[in-house]
């Protein structure tokens, strides 16, 4: 499997297993804050990587990471910011195993770009693509939605365990990770699986102080998004409230056909990479 999914899935030599390979970049302006903390910026680096991993119910292996910055940057930051890639890589067992440094084409000005190359393992049976979806599977995401930008965009922290937990008991016929908001990202899961979507907004989890928009489009949330049978959706809500009690887990709503979806009302919303910059 190639473009189209949270990660490219490979053959692997290691029988029963896919590899998963993941590229991702974090752009100055684009994805922080000029004056953001070099630590949280490198561990924000290596985390959306590694939640596109979770998101096809893998676990991270090896990172490769390439700094990009501007010579009137100090080599203090620069470690600062492995030191909150490298932080984040111990706590799931990520090898650091390469990389490249260079600096941009003009000099003038603060330039900062950090791009992850970052490897992966999952069981054939428990690989979850977004391709899966079938008509009447129930929506769910995990958390709550909407205002990242006061921080959770640089904390938060890739739902591995929770996809695993998923991807052995209850596994899902299909899964994302949201990064660009419902409204951006529901439309391209209901796509790849051929099917449209009914979504229920008054069910919407939003973050504390957020309205149904940001819930929508802010984006950055890192959330697990998946679908689910509907006969199994019950046993699957009270296994997870014993076994993570402090994530809510909600549905939204559910996949029909295409003639019956809410069509393209949500596709204009949701992060726009070529549009929408941190520093606007």
């Amino acid at each position: 499997m190639g473009a189209g999914d949270d990660c490219a899935v490979l053959e692997y030599g290691r029988t029963g297993y896919y590899q998963l390979f993941k590229t991702d970049c974090l752009v100055q302006g684009v994805h922080y804050f000029p004056d953001t903390e070099p630590e949280l910026v490198g561990r924000k680096a290596l985390a959306r990587a590694i939640s596109d991993i979770a998101a096809m119910g893998g676990w991270p292996t090896q990172a490769v990471v390439t700094l990009v910055l501007s010579p009137n940057y100090q080599l203090g930051y620069a470690k600062s910011i492995y030191t909150g890639l490298s932080g984040l890589a111990r706590e799931f067992g990520v090898s650091v195993v390469g990389g490249e440094t260079a600096r941009p084409a003009t000099s003038t000005g603060r330039t900062a770009m950090i791009s992850v190359s970052l490897l992966g393992l999952v069981e054939k049976g428990r690989c979850v693509m977004r391709s899966g979806g079938r008509e009447g599977d129930h929506i769910y995401v995990t958390g709550s939605l909407g205002g990242s930008l006061k921080g959770k965009h640089l904390q938060f922290l890739p739902r591995v365990w929770e996809a695993r937990w998923l991807s052995e008991h209850y596994k899902p016929s299909a899964m994302m990770d949201l990064s660009d908001g419902v409204a951006k990202d529901l439309p391209r899961l209901a796509k790849q699986s051929c099917l449209g979507y009914q979504m229920v907004y008054q069910r919407i989890p939003r973050s504390p102080g957020c309205e149904l928009r940001q819930a929508l489009n802010d984006g950055e949330d890192y959330e697990l998004m998946f679908t689910v049978a509907p006969e199994r959706a019950e046993a699957m809500k009270g296994e997870w409230l014993k076994t993570f009690p402090t994530l809510p887990l909600t549905n939204i709503g559910w996949l029909c056909p295409k003639d019956q979806s809410m069509g393209s009302e949500l596709d204009q919303g949701g992060w726009d990479h070529f549009q929408v910059s941190v520093s606007s």
